[in-house]
């Protein structure tokens, strides 16, 4: 357990106004507006306008960007989550290919590919994910790929199908502290079943790097947090982000509390002596952040370069 003066730095209130520190530039930029551009031509959905990342500009402007896949309506009603909710239509099976030829095209460095919930699909959309990745593989061979991936119920069968695809990373986010994420997280989906499909993916013989994500301001004690770090860890994640959740609507659960910057900096520390071999942790710091994009791009590529390939 932590000592308490290692999160004894002073939080900012709860008001209705953000902190300095929340606030972002707007988008511009050659790069920027020509990835927005072939977004817009090739009907992709990115995760980056979904979900109003604040960190559009950089991520578009450096070369990366999130894409989702299965549509934009998700079958689970999470309170914390901006994307719409309702009977999803059927699976377009024309996706993977167009994916595949607008990440060529955009000539990414770093792909991450995510999607709704599809508990309508018998495999949750599994079999989807991987003809994402195989496509992306063929067309863009240079790109690496990030897929954060739905819970599938905890079917391990599900999770193998992405597993086998040999993505470069596979992602899955536990979100909140195990006491909050019945409040926090739609009823399908629990703590416990996130951890146990994370620890099934690192033990699997493709040898993945396995990330995970928390997001910070719900109500959390620093001891939770303490235990959260420990039990990913303990599944074998390899890479943890930690960022500050924030209210996309007045029907979304409220912000507690808006944690500092030098606060998510003594987290990171923390997390950091567990052994995760990264920990991106901030205000701004999103699930797919492009400071641990780059990390795993890095490992990734040295990775390859001692193997010959």
């Amino acid at each position: 357990m932590a000592t308490p003066d290692r999160f004894s730095l002073p939080q900012a209130p709860q008001t209705g106004r953000k902190p300095e520190w929340l606030k972002v530039r707007l988008p511009h930029g050659e790069a920027y507006e020509r990835v927005k551009g072939i977004v817009r031509e090739t009907h992709l959905a990115t995760v980056c306008e979904e979900a109003r990342c604040p960190n559009i500009a950089e991520c578009w402007g450096g070369g990366t960007a999130t894409v989702m896949l299965m549509g934009e309506v998700c079958t689970r009603a999470c309170r914390f989550c901006h994307v719409k909710v309702g009977a999803p239509p059927p699976l377009d099976p024309e996706e993977p290919e167009h994916l595949g030829r607008a990440v060529a095209e955009l000539k990414l460095a770093y792909i991450v590919v995510t999607s709704v919930n599809r508990d309508d699909q018998p495999d949750g959309g599994a079999g989807h994910f991987a003809q994402a990745i195989r496509a992306i593989r063929r067309e863009a061979p240079k790109t690496r790929i990030e897929v954060l991936i739905p819970d599938f119920q905890g079917a391990e069968r599900d999770l193998g199908t992405v597993a086998l695809a040999r993505p470069d990373v596979l992602a899955h986010n536990v979100e909140t502290v195990e006491r909050l994420t019945p409040d926090v997280r739609d009823r399908r989906a629990s703590y416990r079943q996130s951890l146990e499909a994370l620890r099934y993916l690192k033990q699997r013989p493709e040898g993945l790097f396995t990330k995970s994500s928390v997001m910070l301001g719900l109500g959390e004690t620093d001891e939770e947090l303490t235990r959260t770090f420990r039990d990913l860890r303990s599944a074998g994640v390899d890479v943890l982000t930690l960022g500050q959740y924030l209210q996309p609507s007045q029907y979304h659960l409220r912000v507690e509390r808006f944690v500092s910057p030098q606060q998510f900096d003594a987290y990171k520390r923390q997390a950091e002596e567990l052994g995760f071999l990264y920990v991106a942790a901030g205000p701004l710091v999103r699930s797919s952040y492009r400071a641990a994009e780059l990390f795993m791009k890095g490992l990734l590529d040295r990775e390859r370069t001692a193997q010959g390939r």
